[in-house]
């Protein structure tokens, strides 16, 4: 991988990582999610002129890749409804590099090597063990929670391996991403105004300046990811895209004052070293 795509990818993690943050501001899961989308396809739509049309041949990918965020979206606001977030959210993303860099490997031919592999491993251990903190037993798992949270890491993996295709399809991975998000919010909104829709506009009245800020993160982080799919191995840029884990734990140590664990540090080493060897792969 170039150093250029690394390092780009690294910051779309930490543009991940603040939209992420920003839009944690006590409401429900789904009109949180919801308000993100709405503001990715503001950004989306202003930036349509300047960026022109994606090939024809992306055109299927753009549709099944909104399909599949529905359904990611569903599955991972259910997981957090169902079980905690220290529970559900390592296997989310923990598993999700682990599939698709299987899924990559068996339908995209893209063959890793002996340091591709070991790097995901070792970061993907470092993002479960960051996530988890530390504090939960699995015997304190419950079944439905554990299920929605590896259908959200089944979704993952899916959108990952399309939005890859799509964008190198596309020939303008710029336009892809936009005409994406727009696809996301036209999908998305009514499937929250007939899930709970109660929440909704209070949250895009009071907050929706957090939604546009966090939706143009949101595109700029998604969008550097899709173009750097278009340069690297698919499977090893969904894996750095992880490492948004790392940047939500040092907000958190930094801007939130929360407690430098020793289980963070641990965590953060292993980050780093996975690093080092995608690096080298």
């Amino acid at each position: 991988m170039e150093s250029f795509v690394f390092l780009a990818v690294l910051f779309a993690a930490a543009a991940h990582a603040g939209w992420n943050a920003l839009i944690k501001v006590g409401i429900d899961p789904l009109s949180a999610t919801t308000l993100i989308a709405v503001g990715s396809a503001v950004v989306g739509i202003v930036g349509l002129p300047f960026v022109g049309m994606p090939d024809a041949a992306s055109w299927p990918w753009i549709a099944a890749s909104c399909v599949i965020h529905l359904f990611y979206f569903a599955a991972l606001i259910e997981s957090y409804r169902t079980g905690d977030l220290g529970q559900v959210y390592p296997i989310a993303r923990g598993a999700a590099p682990l599939m698709t860099a299987g899924a990559t490997t068996v339908f995209v031919g893209e063959h890793l090597g002996a340091l591709g592999w070991a790097g995901i491993v070792v970061l993907v251990a470092g993002v479960v063990m960051l996530s988890a903190r530390g504090g939960r037993a699995l015997a304190h798992f419950d079944r439905r929670a554990v299920g929605f949270a590896l259908l959200t890491a089944l979704t993952i993996c899916t959108y990952s391996v399309v939005d890859g295709t799509g964008a190198r399809l596309s020939g303008n991975p710029a336009a892809y991403t936009m005409w994406m998000f727009i696809g996301n919010a036209l999908l998305l909104v009514p499937y929250a105004l007939y899930r709970d829709g109660r929440g909704l506009a209070p949250a895009i009245r009071f907050y929706w300046w957090r939604g546009l800020i966090g939706g143009a993160l949101q595109v700029v982080s998604y969008g550097i990811v899709l173009w750097a799919m278009t340069r690297a191995p698919i499977a090893i840029v969904a894996t750095l895209r992880e490492t948004s884990v790392l940047f939500g734990a040092l907000i958190a140590v930094v801007l939130l004052k929360e407690p430098l664990r020793p289980v963070r540090i641990a965590a953060a080493a292993l980050i780093l070293c996975g690093l080092v060897l995608i690096r080298l792969q």
